[in-house]
């Protein structure tokens, strides 16, 4: 089975800083694009960034630049790191694998960011 458990979501003051990890078991993970999406109470789920196969990085213009994806293909792992957090960046924050042949999608729990003084 496909498991995504992400981990380092918590409160934080504007101006700080978090780093989310995804830990992926079940599946290939070198193949998969990976990525990290955000969804507010009220609000779609949204592209927060996005790591292909082959590295290719990918960010929301929101967080372009002070936010960070990266993945260990060795530890099955991706993270976030996420600096200079603002308010508006309060949300759940979900771990994504997706890869284009077989369709595949896999979502994790989800982990609560909330920045707010």
């Amino acid at each position: 089975q496909v498991q995504l458990v992400e981990s380092g979501g918590g409160l934080v003051q504007p101006g700080g800083s978090l780093r989310l990890s995804c830990a992926a078991s079940g599946i290939i993970f070198s193949i998969y694009a990976m990525g990290w999406y955000r969804q507010a109470p009220g609000k779609e789920r949204e592209l927060v960034a996005g790591i292909t196969s082959a590295g290719t990085l990918n960010y929301a213009d929101s967080v372009k630049g002070r936010f960070t994806i990266s993945r260990d293909n060795a530890k099955n792992t991706v993270t976030l790191q996420m600096n200079s957090l603002k308010p508006e960046d309060t949300a759940v924050y979900y771990c994504n694998a997706v890869r284009r042949v077989g369709a595949t999608n896999y979502w994790g729990q989800g982990t609560q960011v909330t920045v707010s003084s």
